[in-house]
């Protein structure tokens, strides 16, 4: 089974690193793949340009086994869309069962995504989730017949996933770090340390091109 992660990683941080690394674990992927998007459909265009996020990505995931940097999506043109990159990926390998990984906000809001319900037929979805985390603050906000559609196929257990090539859903608690790409921007630009939230390799690598602007 191969994961697939996809994100502007603007800039990569340990909240995208960690929480995937976790679910490699855990589900014994034979693989990950960071996929970097493009043009993302659903927000502002990345801060940083194609070639610097790029860059600190390849160095936040050195060294690491079984992961990769797919650049599939940053070579292909017009809007990011995961249908299409799961499509490519389908094609690519066709005897490999795909688990999309992405987080509960990004669940939340999966029925607005491009040709969402196809999703299903092209991978399983493994949603990280908090410990604690309870199954029915997801039905409060999402629209009922959406909820319906995804509700069927959720599951807590690996097994129900690992027995089946697509169409499942997995809600996985993980360590989670509470920071993100937006507030790490904002510290950047107001000259604070951001160093902690990554790899030291990285957090250098960008001051670097803030520096250079």
């Amino acid at each position: 089974m191969i994961g697939i992660f996809g994100g502007t990683f603007d800039p990569v941080h340990y909240g995208h690193i960690k929480p995937a690394l976790s679910i490699k674990q855990a589900l014994n992927l034979t693989q990950i793949r960071f996929i970097p998007n493009r043009i993302p459909p659903h927000r502002e265009p990345p801060w940083l340009s194609v070639a610097q996020r790029l860059s600190l990505l390849k160095t936040a995931l050195h060294g690491y086994s079984d992961v990769f940097i797919d650049e599939r999506e940053l070579n292909r043109d017009g809007l990011s869309y995961m249908a299409d990159t799961l499509k490519s990926l389908r094609s690519d390998f066709p005897d490999e069962s795909l688990c999309l990984i992405i987080g509960m906000d990004a669940f939340i809001g999966i029925n607005t995504w491009h040709q969402w319900r196809s999703l299903f037929d092209l991978c399983h979805l493994v949603v990280t989730t908090r410990p604690g985390f309870e199954q029915n603050t997801i039905a409060e906000q999402m629209r009922a017949s959406d909820y319906q559609f995804l509700s069927e196929r959720m599951t807590q257990d690996i097994n129900e996933i690992t027995s089946k090539k697509t169409g499942g859903i997995l809600l996985k608690s993980v360590p989670q770090l509470d920071i993100s790409s937006t507030h790490i921007r904002a510290r950047l630009l107001a000259g604070e340390d951001v160093s902690q939230w990554m790899p030291e390799e990285v957090y250098l690598q960008l001051r670097g091109f803030i520096d250079d602007d």
